[in-house]
């Protein structure tokens, strides 16, 4: 059974003049999240082997509060993800060696909420997850997949979803 972890940005500041959106760092509300999403993942042992993550400043600042992995997973920057939708999205991860057992993406809404929405099973997953994603995918949001058969070969309602953690469910190490 392969893992797919999609991990929205924590937090950012509001786009404004001189500050163009893939330059937009991390609050510290942000960092804060991200911090405890990173002890969370540790915690539950959550470790991907594969990281993909996109360019953006505030993508980047999250994964680096992720860190340091017990072991070290191998990371990818592709600049798409800045703007994938979730038929690219998927495609990327179909593009995924088959000896990575845990992949995880750390991207953008909406198409990193549509990716999650189409890839659930349908009634798979606990009803919260389910209400989560129905309603949005918040900043620093974490939604845990279970994947059957070849990266190659998922498509859309063939993943299991098995949790969503949001930044507020990790008590006051997030918000």
């Amino acid at each position: 059974m392969h893992q797919l972890l999609l991990l929205r940005h924590a937090k950012a500041v509001a786009e404004g003049p001189g500050l163009p959106d893939p330059a937009r760092p991390l609050t510290a509300r942000g960092r804060r999240d991200a911090l405890a999403m990173g002890r969370a993942l540790h915690a539950l042992g959550l470790q991907p082997d594969l990281v993909l993550a996109s360019s953006a400043r505030r993508i980047q600042e999250t994964l680096e509060c992720l860190e340091p992995w017990p072991e070290a997973p191998l990371i990818e920057t592709i600049d798409r993800l800045y703007v994938a939708s979730a038929p690219e999205i998927l495609r990327l991860v179909n593009e995924v060696a088959e000896t990575v057992r845990s992949v995880m993406v750390i991207g953008h809404n909406p198409g990193l909420r549509a990716c999650a929405v189409l890839l659930a099973a349908p009634g798979s997953g606990p009803e919260r997850a389910r209400r989560v994603l129905a309603e949005g995918l918040p900043t620093g949001t974490l939604v845990e997949f279970g994947c059957g058969g070849a990266w190659a070969h998922l498509a859309a309602g063939q993943a299991r979803l098995a949790r969503v953690l949001l930044p507020r469910d990790l008590g006051d190490e997030g918000t």
